[in-house]
């Protein structure tokens, strides 16, 4: 039993990954319109209407505002907090599943997630935790300004892990950015930096992670050089496998873990 995570595009503008399993095909956010979705989808050789479900991190509209009518257009089951869920205008029970932090949610019968509570301001954002009922773990994180106990804790021991690396500090505090809004990103319910991301990995790296992705790396305050630099110095030694940059325009590659697939963990689109 395998897992397929395809990055559909990742960025200030819209963000949506794609993970399989041999018996559910679903989305972890819906920051595109539909007619996006049904294009990156498509370039990966997957139809929209194949999806089951749709879990949505936070409300913010580059990770949620297609959610809606993706469920219209799809069928789709739409999980989200009940926050995120009244924030995008979709109703408890009859237009949106509701979950609570730390509770897992089955998306198919082999995927389920589990939600991490992580700070972000403005929001009820989570990571999530996913499974596919073989043992086999990904993390993906996105949209906070620091990390959390929890959030380290269910990090380790996964196959693989998606995480921001959202700006480069030199970059952030020497650019045209005004000063209030350097501190929103810099702050605890901001984003994190290539530093901070680095740390993250560097605390749960171990022979179980075979892949690793940088998203939502600002287009201003950063460059997929300078946070591939950070994470690979912060990690050498203790990580010999896959490591790439998501960014806006996607779908470029897929990684996959599970059964038979440990020498062949990315492919390029």
């Amino acid at each position: 039993m395998s897992m397929q995570i395809t990055h559909l595009g990742s960025g200030s503008r819209g963000n949506a990954t794609l993970i399989r399993t041999d018996e559910t095909t679903a989305l972890i956010d819906c920051g595109f319109s539909a007619r996006q979705i049904e294009k990156r989808l498509s370039m990966v050789g997957v139809a929209a209407s194949d999806l089951d479900a749709i879990a949505i991190t936070h409300h913010h509209s580059d990770h949620g505002k297609g959610a809606a009518r993706a469920r219209l257009l799809w069928g789709c089951e739409v999980h989200a907090n009940l926050v995120t869920a009244t924030k995008l205008l979709l109703e408890p029970v009859n237009e949106c599943r509701t979950f609570t932090s730390l509770e897992r949610v089955e998306l198919g019968p082999d995927l389920s997630v589990l939600p991490i509570p992580v700070p972000h301001d403005g929001a009820e954002n989570v990571g999530f935790i996913l499974s596919n009922g073989d043992g086999m773990r990904a993390g993906m994180v996105t949209d906070l300004g620091d990390s959390t106990d929890e959030l380290i804790r269910h990090l380790n021991g996964c196959s693989h892990i998606s995480i921001e690396s959202n700006y480069d500090y030199s970059r952030l505090m020497n650019g045209p950015y005004p000063d209030n809004l350097k501190r929103r990103i810099t702050g605890r319910g901001g984003h994190l930096s290539n530093e901070q991301t680095a740390t993250i990995l560097e605390q749960v790296s171990s022979p179980e992670l075979r892949s690793i992705v940088l998203c939502h790396l600002s287009e201003k305050n950063n460059a997929p050089h300078l946070a591939e630099s950070e994470t690979l110095m912060r990690i050498e030694g203790k990580f010999d496998g896959d490591l790439r940059i998501s960014r806006q325009q996607g779908p470029e590659f897929s990684h996959w873990i599970g059964d038979g697939v440990s020498d062949k963990i990315a492919l390029t689109i």
